[in-house]
């Protein structure tokens, strides 16, 4: 170690035994985290903003969609545990005595955890979390957030653009907000020819809540994580 920096020099010798060791590691997340979700076969994520609070409409909207999934559907309601929409739909399901999931980050500082989750998994690495997010749904209910939920919409989208994913829909509540995003992904984007026009159609704009619970009672509970058409899917027995 430079004392002067705090820089350390491995050898080649300690950057192989490093690596070797966080690979595992990694390795271990995945798995422990897989099978938290093999016991949670019906559910629906949302993703939104941590910033709303329940004075906002779509935190108020979030809550009760959420209740109504757990109530009228039996699905579990899962997100990424912090505050704002995340809150929200894990307190709306716990509300009706839903399961409400949370699949959480290890952070330096502390992240805050909201109260309603009945069953958590933390994550310590970021794109482990990020993928288990992203694999653990019937549906992905998008409100209004900023870049991590821009981030997460987006990633997903190319999931199943790619047929990485297939069979979920994307969901999209608070047409003010999304309308904008629709609107830049068909000047900017469809309008170059980066973007097919059926790719459009990847993702659903409403407000209305009947209409949400008929498309989630529309898809079939999936019985595994499918990955690929060239992938070997990961049973849930």
């Amino acid at each position: 170690m430079n004392k002067d920096t705090n820089v350390y020099t491995l050898s080649k010798t300690e950057i192989h035994k490093v690596a070797r060791e966080r690979v595992s590691e990694i390795t271990k997340e995945f798995i422990w985290g897989f099978e938290f979700l093999e016991k949670h076969p019906k559910s629906v994520t949302f993703f939104g903003s941590n910033q709303f609070t329940e004075q906002n409409e779509y935190y108020k909207s979030a809550r009760t969609l959420a209740g109504r999934i757990a109530k009228e559907l039996g699905y579990s309601v899962a997100s990424g545990g912090g505050p704002g929409i995340m809150e929200a739909a894990n307190r709306g399901a716990q509300e009706v005595g839903g399961t409400s999931l949370g699949i959480t980050i290890k952070l330096p500082h502390e992240q805050v955890i909201n109260k309603y989750i009945s069953k958590e998994y933390d994550c310590y690495y970021f794109f482990v979390r990020k993928v288990l997010l992203s694999f653990s749904a019937e549906a992905f209910i998008f409100y209004p957030g900023g870049f991590g939920t821009l981030d997460e919409f987006f990633e997903i989208i190319t999931l199943i653009q790619t047929r990485k994913i297939e069979g979920v829909p994307i969901i999209c509540v608070g047409s003010d907000y999304w309308l904008s995003v629709e609107k830049f992904i068909k000047d900017e984007l469809l309008s170059r020819g980066t973007v097919e026009r059926e790719d459009i159609d990847l993702f659903t704009i409403t407000d209305n809540h009947d209409e949400i619970l008929e498309i989630i009672k529309a898809v079939p509970v999936r019985n595994s994580l499918q990955f690929s058409h060239d992938t070997k899917p990961i049973k849930a027995d």
